[in-house]
């Protein structure tokens, strides 16, 4: 059972690490720009607070399911990881959603606002954006499972019912 929740666990930071690093590198790359009336506009990640927190929160998971892959799985330590696992899971969710809704508004715009859709312009931004934002959100799927998985195994035995 410890072998198999070893492997299973590490399997899933491995995945998240790479979910991470895939929607940092992607999002960071994720550049275009477009004439308008000889003027040139540049959509790039950094011209949004909430793709810049994006990118913050990402690189901080990737690095920290880093550190937590070669750590010892035994100690008293694994109680502290288990809650930076649901910090950091919470702070991924956070990050797409707040990433998401600006990348909604830069593919639909907003009529009321009188905010105009750019995605015509700059398509190349807008599919770097839209393929960060994937791996972002299958990332943060992956630390949910890995906290109720996490959680599973820990509360496991108290849920056991014996038979007498």
């Amino acid at each position: 059972m410890i072998t198999s929740w070893r492997i299973f666990t590490f399997l899933l930071r491995l995945l998240a690490l790479a979910a991470t690093l895939v929607a940092t590198i992607v999002m960071v790359t994720s550049h275009d720009s477009t004439n308008v009336l000889n003027l040139t506009f540049k959509a790039k990640f950094s011209n949004s607070p909430a793709f810049k927190y994006f990118v913050v929160v990402e690189a901080i998971a990737c690095a920290y399911n880093l550190v937590i892959m070669f750590l010892a799985s035994k100690g008293s330590l694994w109680r502290l990881v288990i809650i930076l696992d649901v910090v950091v899971a919470v702070l991924l969710a956070s990050s797409v959603s707040s990433a998401l809704a600006i990348a909604y508004v830069g593919k639909k715009g907003n009529t009321h606002a009188g905010w105009l859709p750019i995605c015509g312009q700059v398509p190349k931004f807008c599919k770097h954006v839209t393929a960060a934002l994937v791996a972002g959100f299958i990332a943060a799927i992956l630390y949910f499972l890995l906290v109720i998985y996490t959680l599973y195994t820990v509360l496991h035995p108290l849920f056991v019912v014996s038979k007498s």
